[in-house]
């Protein structure tokens, strides 16, 4: 594997400089997406030095380091993990062929949708992001969120280079349209529903980072089983900053919850749904944080698609995308005669049935996710335990507020209730924010730029970034 160069104007460890018309074409779409970067990227702090963390490696242990940087001069690069000897590709019709280096000509429009789906969501999120500076709690969670946003551009790069050096014309032409597209935009909008939503707030941003980067997880690692060798180096190494974006979103709706309980010790306030006394400390009630997890849980499921999907098989059989741990799953990685159950709509009831369990691809999938989310959820009810305080968070039924797959057009409760049109008309008021939230948790979403100090409605962290103490100047506002 080539070592990462930084010494040039696009950083990688792809030997770039030997082909000199894939980086003529690379050095091209640079400004353009500098361009797309000032225009799109976070607003208003571009000529402030952070303190963020550059990849300058791809090897375990010591990959990244930290420094202060503009964030229109951060070196985004082209990183591929390093190339596991002998790789076969571990399931699908082709299941113990040598992997692919070059992409094989049967797959190729399926390859490139992958790609520019997976690209699309890159900039999205940065998109969805770009106000949130300006009511950022603490410099430490505006150097967070900056964090997040660089290392979701690098990986729009990713996608980019291999769009470009393995599609040629047609290749360069999406690369191009990921510039184009804009989160919300009403004529260009980005790809998938869930990057077109607004992220006004910075719970919405904790909880985005929390549900929806998790499922970028879970694609990355599906991604990163496949025969296309590639893309799977491309995704192993995304993953290694992906658990950064995670981790910003779980801790921080962890220290939302420490900060409403300790006021509401604080104020000898027991119950949860004493709204007005615990809003009047400048915190966030416990059912209001329960209604957003239940919007951002149910918008993120639908990223997955329908839950039997032609399109999942294909791309499996193919040996393009495997599952959630291909490797770790113990059956044949074929899937010709196997089952998988499935909850669906029968007769207005929800009952478990059998499907092709190669059909079912992200049936199960969107399984694998919600175990993986139940994790988080535990994690967050341990810190309101810790305070006494009489509340449980719970992942609403999967079936729960859904636009796409099974479920879509149903009406179920968070509890798997399927119900008519009245009845949930009244569900919904409890179990989605509603306008007065959210104007609520806006008259919240006040700066606090002070080294060390932090919004009322959240707790410091129990850590600094790169072991900095508490008051450290994360980011240098220039007045």
């Amino acid at each position: 594997m080539a070592t990462l160069n930084y010494d040039t104007l696009i950083p990688n460890n792809v030997n770039l400089s030997t082909d000199r018309r894939l980086q003529r074409a690379l050095e091209q779409w640079h400004p353009k997406f500098l361009n797309w970067w000032l225009r799109r990227g976070p607003k208003d702090f571009q000529t402030n030095e952070i303190y963020l963390r550059t990849a300058v490696g791809v090897e375990r242990g010591n990959w990244a380091k930290f420094g202060f940087v503009r964030m229109p001069d951060y070196r985004w690069g082209i990183l591929l993990a390093p190339a596991v000897e002998d790789r076969k590709i571990p399931f699908g019709e082709h299941k113990g062929d040598p992997v692919w280096h070059e992409v094989p000509g049967e797959y190729r429009g399926l390859i490139k949708r992958l790609l520019v789906v997976q690209g699309d969501t890159e900039p999205a999120s940065v998109e969805q992001q770009r106000f949130l500076g300006h009511t950022a709690p603490s410099l430490y969670d505006m150097r967070n969120l900056f964090q997040v946003n660089v290392e979701e551009a690098r990986h729009l790069w990713a996608m980019v280079y291999l769009l470009h050096k393995y599609f040629g014309r047609d290749g360069r032409e999406e690369a191009e349209a990921l510039l184009e597209r804009t989160s919300g935009d009403a004529d260009k909008p980005r790809i998938l529903g869930a990057f077109n939503e607004e992220t006004p707030d910075w719970l919405s941003f904790f909880l985005f980072t929390s549900f929806t980067d998790r499922d970028g997880k879970m694609q990355l690692e599906c991604l990163a089983q496949s025969g296309f060798d590639p893309l799977s180096r491309t995704c192993r190494f995304m993953l290694t900053e992906e658990a950064h974006h995670m981790f910003v979103g779980k801790s921080g709706v962890e220290r939302i919850l420490a900060r409403t309980c300790e006021a509401m010790n604080a104020a000898d306030i027991s119950d949860p749904g004493d709204v007005g006394a615990i809003r009047a400390r400048g915190v966030m009630d416990l059912p209001l944080i329960q209604r957003k997890m239940n919007f951002h849980f149910s918008v993120t499921l639908d990223l997955f698609g329908s839950e039997i999907s032609t399109n999942a098989a294909n791309a499996f059989t193919a040996g393009v995308k495997g599952r959630f741990h291909e490797v770790d799953i113990t059956d044949d990685h074929r899937l010709l005669n196997d089952t998988y159950p499935l909850l669906q709509n029968v007769d207005g009831k929800l009952v478990v049935t059998q499907a092709p369990a190669i059909s079912a691809i992200n049936a199960r999938l969107v399984d694998d996710y919600i175990a993986d989310c139940e994790k988080i959820v535990v994690a967050w009810n341990k810190t309101i335990a810790k305070s006494n305080i009489d509340f449980t968070l719970s992942l609403p039924h999967r079936g729960f507020n859904r636009q796409i797959g099974s479920f879509a057009g149903l009406h179920i409760t968070p509890i798997g209730k399927i119900v008519n049109d009245e009845l949930w008309a009244a569900v919904s008021i409890d179990c989605l924010p509603s306008q007065e939230d959210l104007t609520y948790i806006l008259s919240l979403m006040n700066a606090t730029l002070t080294p060390g100090a932090y919004a009322s409605w959240i707790a410091p962290p129990k850590n600094g970034v790169g072991g900095k103490p508490g008051d450290f100047e994360y980011v240098r506002i220039t007045s």
